[in-house]
């Protein structure tokens, strides 16, 4: 149970760590000009992945924090996700964020993982999504919610900031 509750803890705090600075980078965005854009859906994203962690946390427990056979497998795609989650973040820079911000003048950034994907941060999510709960056996999470992020990011997010990234004059 103990790797369980280790594993959920960090990334619980990954993801607080994350939003604190979203924000500082947002507030340096906004300063410099900068607008958000694509606001309405941001309530789903966040929806989604509180609601993630909240039933990795009850799956996880309902097979008590046990790793499924192939766990070092899946909790070794994650970890490797997580580097790549961090390149995109420092290549980003204060323009790096969990909602969409266009800083008025500037091109895309094509460095780092960017000159190879248009949003390897969004992979990073997409595996995250699917491997870690199988790290721990949760394989209802690991589905439900693998598909509802890829119906999210492709039908909404990824869209939305095509629009406002790439389709600007």
């Amino acid at each position: 149970m103990s790797f369980f509750v280790t594993v959920y803890t960090v990334v619980v705090a990954q993801r607080l760590l994350e939003l604190a600075l979203a924000r500082r980078n947002a507030r340096h965005i906004l300063a410099a000009g900068g607008r958000e854009v694509g606001a309405e859906h941001y309530k789903y994203i966040v929806t989604l992945h509180v609601l993630f962690l909240v039933s990795l946390l009850a799956e996880g427990l309902l097979h008590e924090g046990r790793t499924a056979p192939w766990w070092a497998w899946t909790f070794s795609v994650f970890a490797l996700a997580q580097g790549l989650r961090y390149w995109c973040i420092v290549s980003l820079g204060k323009r790096w964020n969990t909602r969409i911000y266009i800083l008025p003048g500037s091109e895309p950034v094509r460095r780092g993982p960017y000159r190879f994907l248009r949003h390897p941060n969004y992979l990073v999510v997409s595996i995250e999504l699917l491997v870690l709960p199988l790290t721990f056996s949760a394989v209802v999470t690991a589905v439900v919610f693998s598909l509802a992020n890829f119906w999210l990011l492709w039908r909404v997010r990824i869209p939305a900031e095509e629009r406002a990234v790439y389709d600007r004059p």
